[in-house]
């Protein structure tokens, strides 16, 4: 990928010259961060978070009160809540006020040409030696591309050697809908229509009101994750964000012009002409979607749990539990094989320091400890004797805070912080053990099952299995992808790319609803120009440039010579 450019360096030495001339004690990319010595003194320090953090009370919770008393540290966070950090990382970038640590998720570029990250390469080798010791030899993956290999970013969205035990997305179908058909197979679109199709006709009412078969989250960014996610999920492909990555050629293409994917589209189409998806889909607000599923109407989703999961917890505090969703693999047709689950190794968005920051070096300790066993136990299970207890050398999570976690999530976070403070610092994924054999984070195969409310349990018995994750292929029939997870990998910002992405991102927006609620006889001939839309704005050279930028990345951390 492309470095800084001269006016990038220009910027840089003019933000330099400001500092020196202003007195200023910070530390900007040009100077050297001074260590202290201090570990413990009070100090707070500012965040921005392109995620939304409904959850955050400001530190208030057990887990912020104890990192604060083990640290001296205070986090002042801002979180955005719509649209992933977009607008408001644009605006830093222009204006130069930023926070003193900051999470970008996919704006990291537009940080890195302006100029406001630190590298944070000498500062994890002389004052981090737990972040040495997670990331381990996957350094490489750290650094932002092969012509400017800093490291402005330690990831922190995804556990290192993680494994998934469990699926938290798919198809979802209500757990009281299965059970009243006797546990139907889904494996299909047409098996899912079916059983929607099917339950509605039995109950076109739920409490009172009309009964939603189907229903998609498509306001702002989200319309990714239920609508246009889901055609290369359920038509064979792995997750690359907007692009298809070929595995032999690493040539990357939009997946919509996949001719499988315009069939996954086709299938909404028709849904949505059989009055089977929800007429409100490309209206509604997130508010309204999740009150939509907080109602129990909807029968099915197409989404992750993390998306719709306040819906679902008011289910569960309601005492719902029958309304919750089941977790499918679903797929166009029996031939395809689902690679929800394919290997990415680690890869994974990031925070980092801003040239902002007075104490890089503190704010790397804080990272660091964080980043302990007795950080990361604390951050994953809470307080011993008030979260959890150890009994015979097991961390054990009692009934009735496990309770909590179950059937009134929302509230228990809040007031614990338990997984709440995971963005701030290197973490081991799911399935990694510490020093005392057990595992570091609460999602393995034992906690996983116990979590579950007795309706979901019911449902996995019925169908033979103990996990979600048993309905999907298993990631060991999956090869690794050399490139990661292609969603994840910073493009530079000073270039026509992000202009012509932004243009192709704005038809996609437009034509893929229009697509959806066409007359089915029309669908053919909107598709097309949807299609044709995207190579007069540029899509054909975007998508050569994203190749040579998937290759780069490839030699960057395999060290192969990708031509």
């Amino acid at each position: 990928m492309k470095g800084k450019t001269p006016k990038t360096f220009a910027m840089l030495l003019l933000a330099s010259a400001l500092a020196i001339t202003a007195g200023c004690g910070g530390s900007t990319a040009s100077e050297t961060p001074v260590d202290t010595g201090d570990t413990t003194s009070p100090m707070t320090i500012t965040f921005f978070g392109a995620d939304a953090s409904p959850s955050w009370n400001k530190m208030q919770d057990a887990v912020g009160k104890e990192i604060t008393k083990q640290t001296g540290i205070t986090i002042e966070a801002e979180y955005d809540v719509n649209n992933g950090g977009d607008q408001k990382v644009a605006l830093m970038a222009a204006s130069g006020d930023y926070p003193d640590i900051i999470f970008p998720k996919g704006n990291l570029s537009k940080l890195v040409d302006a100029g406001a990250m630190i590298d944070l390469t000498d500062l994890i080798e002389e004052h981090a030696p737990n972040l040495k010791k997670i990331y381990g030899d996957q350094m490489n993956r750290l650094k932002y591309s092969l012509e400017d290999p800093a490291i402005y970013t330690i990831p922190t969205n995804m556990g290192v050697d993680n494994v998934a035990f469990d699926a938290t997305g798919g198809f979802e179908i209500q757990q009281r809908v299965l059970k009243e058909l006797g546990y139907p197979e889904v494996k299909t679109l047409q098996d899912y229509e079916n059983v929607l199709k099917e339950y509605v006709a039995k109950h076109p009412t739920i409490d009172g009101q009309p009964t939603i078969p189907l229903t998609l989250n498509a306001d702002d960014w989200k319309i990714m994750i239920t609508v246009t996610n889901p055609a290369f999920q359920a038509t064979g492909a792995p997750d690359d964000g907007e692009y298809y990555i070929n595995p032999e050629t690493y040539e990357a293409q939009l997946h919509y012009k996949r001719p499988e994917e315009k069939e996954y589209f086709r299938w909404l189409n028709h849904m949505y002409a059989e009055g089977l998806l929800d007429k409100d889909t490309f209206v509604q607000k997130d508010d309204q979607y999740k009150s939509k599923i907080a109602s129990g109407r909807v029968l099915g989703l197409i989404d992750q749990e993390w998306n719709y999961q306040d819906g679902e917890n008011a289910l569960k505090a309601a005492g719902k539990d029958d309304a919750t969703y089941a977790h499918f693999s679903v797929s166009l047709n029996e031939d395809i094989v689902d690679h929800t689950f394919q290997p990415t190794g680690f890869d994974g968005y990031g925070i980092g320091i801003t040239t902002s920051a007075k104490d890089p070096v503190r704010i790397i300790k804080f990272f660091d400890w964080l980043a302990s066993d007795e950080g990361q136990v604390l951050r994953n299970w809470g307080i011993e004797g008030e979260h959890y207890n150890v009994e015979n050398g097991n961390r054990v999570i009692p009934d009735d805070i496990q309770d909590r976690k179950t059937n009134d999530n929302t509230a228990f976070t809040k007031e614990t912080g338990i997984e709440l403070y995971s963005i701030f610092s290197a973490k081991y994924g799911d399935g990694v053990k510490d020093p005392t054999g057990n595992y570091y984070t609460t999602r393995f195969p034992e906690q996983i099952v116990a979590s579950y409310t007795p309706a979901e349990k019911e449902t996995l018995k019925a169908y033979g299995i103990t996990t979600w994750k048993e309905f999907f292929p298993s990631e060991e029939d999956l090869p690794l992808k050399p490139w990661g997870a292609a969603y994840n990998m910073p493009v530079p910002s000073d270039t026509d790319y992000n202009v012509t992405f932004q243009k192709t991102q704005d038809i996609v927006r437009k034509r893929i609803p229009e697509a959806i609620l066409t007359k089915p006889e029309n669908f053919d001939k909107v598709y097309d120009d949807f299609l044709a839309e995207l190579d007069r704005a540029g899509a054909a050279e975007m998508e050569q440039q994203y190749t040579v930028w998937i290759k780069e990345r490839v030699a960057l951390w395999t060290g192969e010579d990708v031509k």
